[in-house]
């Protein structure tokens, strides 16, 4: 009786407990020719199977050096997963932060084409801060599910906003990107209203010289109406210090982009909403029950309910370190959450991250996977929640 006297407590408080699948390990550090794998990111291909990408670290765990973009693909939901495949090798330089995301939309392609877009740098991003190096941004893509791709198209001149030639005395250069960083975590594609087809890709870049309390970063994104031949870069959101970030469509063509607050002084998670499809911003606002560590986050819209969006989030939920991965449902577009499922807890009082990046896929109505990484970076697991 006590058991689900307790079990009723919960519930009424916003926790669930969760029909969860085991921790499936997909990319283990120090297996596969890689020190570290980092940064996961996640998508479904029209026929269900489940693309799992990751930055994977040939030397060490440190955010620069030599750094692939791998792959392994899911024909069973995620039970188990194939042979690694490097789908980006940028030699001895640094490519990361895959962003992929299905463009279901273009009719040149009717079974669906994979998009992935990514960034070089050829610096340390504290140098790159200072101006000395550059990010880049690229993209591939795939026709046969992730198989095989295309090569590389540099799109770098049209969605980054480089430093101006030391010789041109009247330019700002308050104004220069350059540290410059996609998501990380899957992109988005509008799937209804005004802006079906569009492609958005979330990002930040840092402005000018570094300043205190990374006051010089922010978010911004960059989208495509045709299918990737053109992009177009949108507002910067007007808060210092917003970074890595992610973005859902809500109804009524609007967008929410759900950023870091890599200043610190506030943790917890800041949105920005936009009307118009990530063109510009409307308000941006600091969710304070998204509580975060200076982390990422991940965000997907997984069904409507009365004409709203239902709203998945997860992070690492907790002010102090990277731990307690929770998943949070919101049923009327993030104004409140009245769902959330703790994924994943370090079994004790470390002081070490324990849980951190995540990305979400939907499975199923009424099922979500999170791809996420683990004990101290050691692994970057899958699993499956029944949410409703």
């Amino acid at each position: 009786m006590k058991k689900y006297f307790l079990l009723l407590i919960l519930f009424l408080g916003g926790f669930c407990t969760t029909n969860a699948q085991k921790k499936v390990p997909v990319f283990v550090s120090g297996t596969e020719g890689h020190k570290s794998y980092r940064i996961p990111a996640i998508i479904s291909t029209p026929n269900g199977n489940l693309l799992a990408f990751a930055e994977g670290r040939v030397h060490g765990s440190g955010d620069y050096g030599d750094i692939n973009i791998v792959l392994k693909i899911s024909k069973d939901k995620g039970k188990t997963w194939g042979a690694l495949q490097t789908v980006v090798d940028a030699d001895s330089l640094q490519a990361g932060n895959p962003a992929p995301v299905v463009d279901v939309t273009d009719p040149a392609y009717p079974g669906g084409r994979i998009f992935l877009f990514y960034n070089t740098g050829n610096n340390h991003e504290g140098e790159i801060r200072k101006g000395h190096g550059i990010r880049e941004v690229w993209y591939k893509t795939s026709t046969d599910g992730g198989h095989t791709w295309s090569e590389a198209v540099n799109i770098t001149t049209e969605t980054h906003r480089p430093m101006q030639p030391l010789v041109n005395p009247a330019y700002n250069f308050a104004e220069d990107w350059r540290s410059y960083a996609n998501t990380p975590g899957h992109a988005m594609q509008f799937q209804n209203g005004k802006y079906k087809g569009r492609i958005y890709v979330a990002a930040n870049h840092s402005a000018g010289n570094p300043q205190p309390q990374f006051m010089d970063y922010k978010a911004h994104g960059f989208y495509t109406d045709d299918h990737g031949k053109t992009f177009h870069i949108g507002e910067t959101v007007s808060m210092p210090g917003s970074n890595e970030s992610m973005a859902t469509e809500l109804s009524d063509n609007k967008l929410m982009m759900n950023s870091r607050n890599q200043r610190g002084d506030i943790r917890a998670r800041i949105v920005s909403i936009s009307n118009n499809g990530g063109e510009s911003w409307d308000t941006t606002y600091f969710d304070k029950t998204l509580i975060d560590p200076v982390n990422q986050g991940s965000i997907l819209t997984i069904g409507y309910k009365k004409g709203n969006a239902i709203i998945a989030f997860c992070n690492a939920a907790d002010t102090k370190r990277r731990d307690n991965l929770t998943l949070r449902i919101s049923y009327n577009e993030g104004h409140t959450w009245s769902k959330q499922f703790e994924i994943d807890k370090s079994p004790g009082n470390e002081k070490n991250d324990f849980t951190a990046y995540s990305d979400l896929v939907k499975i199923s109505p009424d099922k979500l996977g999170v791809l996420y990484e683990r004990d101290g970076y050691s692994q970057i697991v899958f699993t499956v929640i029944k949410w409703k």
